[in-house]
């Protein structure tokens, strides 16, 4: 059967009557920008991750690039991250005049080998954005060392992660400011684009806030010149019927992944996710099995109609636009070696028994052909 990668008309179809309550009532209170519920979704975004401060901004990008310049990254300086992971982490840094320094990962979590991250510090190194891919948290510890002995400012990139733990602390809590995306097929997805910073520190809320409104404080004067970045009202309204599903949504991932695992534990030609002791919630944005013979699965599961998707095909420091950073390739073997052979297929919570284990048979009919 043909099973989609995601299906976001089933998760509206159980939520129709609350979703399309929230964006009548936003039509008719008419507080488009910066309304009531954007200041309810910060408060219970906040509530979620343990933090002070959340601050919504346009979008998952946004939210990253408002978060390094709110830590002071400018042109000239460094900011340290993974080289395998979507675009965004890479692409904010340069939008800010600064070098992105580009870390190997660690190939059996795709996240940045905290062990490869001092040798990269330099004099010019502003911050370290560690990503948390696929909805498991990066290794922080070691990285918060290295970070606060080096007076090295830390943001997550937790786009990916909203409601996963590292040694019971939620992703985005770890470092000075956490960064979310609820693009439409993260866990808590939006009906458009959307993000938001969370952080414990009041500069940097202040900062945030300021640079999500063309930089202005207060109102109409502006010190510094920032970005049109507000999250829609409609946007936080339909959050706000989602936000309390995400932890039941997240444990039903987890239980596809479990599933999963034990289907295809000792299946030749086949990795699955390894997760790591410290994740006490690894959320599963994706689950991403990696084969040697990656191209024929995947020309297997398009003919027979099962979604899947490569994230992602080529790592940072061989795309052409940092082909001027003159990273040599044999430097990134984990990621080069990810980008041949992950791919992921259906984990959303709707998906149903006989679905997902007609996504078991054929992966491992095709693995083993």
């Amino acid at each position: 059967m043909a099973v989609p990668l995601l299906d976001l008309h089933r998760q509206y179809e159980q939520l129709k009557p609350e979703m399309d309550r929230a964006v009548l009532r936003v039509l008719e209170h008419g507080r488009f920008i910066l309304g009531p519920e954007v200041q309810q979704l910060e408060q219970q975004i906040a509530q979620l991750c343990g933090v002070k401060h959340a601050i919504g901004c346009a979008s998952g990008t946004d939210a990253l690039l408002i978060a390094l310049r709110a830590v002071g990254v400018k042109p000239g300086d460094e900011v340290i991250t993974s080289d395998f992971s979507f675009f965004a982490s890479a692409g904010v840094v340069s939008r800010l005049g600064a070098r992105p320094v580009f870390v190997d990962i660690e190939p059996d979590t795709y996240n940045v080998d905290p062990n490869l991250i001092e040798a990269a510090v330099t004099p010019r190194t502003r911050a370290i954005m560690p990503v948390h891919l696929f909805g498991q948290v990066a290794d922080m510890d070691p990285i918060m060392e290295i970070a606060r002995r080096r007076n090295i400012k830390v943001v997550e990139d937790a786009a990916q992660a909203i409601g996963a733990e590292y040694k019971g602390r939620k992703a985005g809590s770890i470092g000075d400011l956490g960064c979310f995306s609820f693009y439409p097929s993260k866990n808590l997805g939006a009906c458009g684009d959307g993000g938001m910073i969370v952080t414990n520190s009041d500069q940097a809320e202040k900062d945030c806030r300021s640079l999500r409104v063309h930089g202005e404080n207060p109102k109409y004067f502006h010190h510094v010149i920032g970005y049109n970045s507000r999250l829609d009202t409609i946007q936080a309204a339909l959050l706000l019927v989602k936000l309390p599903r995400l932890h039941d949504w997240s444990k039903k991932r987890i239980e596809h992944a479990r599933i999963y695992s034990e289907a295809f534990a000792g299946v030749p030609n086949l990795r699955v996710p390894e997760v790591k002791p410290y994740s006490t919630f690894h959320i599963f944005n994706q689950y991403t099995l990696a084969s040697p013979r990656r191209d024929q699965i995947v020309n297997g599961l398009n003919q027979a109609g099962i979604g899947n998707c490569i994230y992602y095909p080529l790592p940072f420091h061989s795309q052409k636009c940092f082909a001027h950073l003159d990273y040599a390739s044999d430097d990134f073997p984990a990621s080069n070696k990810a980008a041949a052979q992950v791919f992921s297929i259906p984990i959303y919570p709707e998906m149903t028994p006989e679905e997902q284990q007609d996504v078991i048979a054929t992966v491992r009919r095709l693995a083993a052909e």
